[in-house]
């Protein structure tokens, strides 16, 4: 991990922790994280950052779908929904794509 100058973890003063990261995500996670931003600040009737968006999928018990006890296998994803099944675009345009789809102007 990088050192940036600041610590990567405090405590917050109502008992939670913040931490610092940097992530690295294809532009459709992107704009799917833009989506989830807009239909909270929706929810909420104000702006919501992309941070908060992350925080509140983080906390939403679907994520945690995923955790099954040993021995269940998790169900197939059809190729018609996988994201790695689409072809494979140059990265200014999955940024354009991506931005335009945050915008709500795709």
């Amino acid at each position: 991990m990088n050192d940036r100058g600041a610590p990567a973890m405090h405590a917050l003063p109502d008992g939670e922790a913040e931490l610092t990261l940097v992530v690295r995500l294809p532009w459709e996670d992107v704009a799917r994280l833009g989506q989830e931003a807009g239909r909270l600040a929706s929810q909420m009737q104000r702006p919501v950052t992309l941070d908060e968006a992350v925080s509140h999928r983080l906390r939403s018990p679907r994520t945690a779908a995923h955790a099954k006890p040993a021995g269940e296998q998790p169900p197939t994803v059809t190729a018609a929904a996988s994201v790695s099944s689409l072809p494979s675009r140059p990265p200014a345009e999955q940024a354009r794509q991506a931005i335009d789809r945050i915008n709500g102007t795709a």
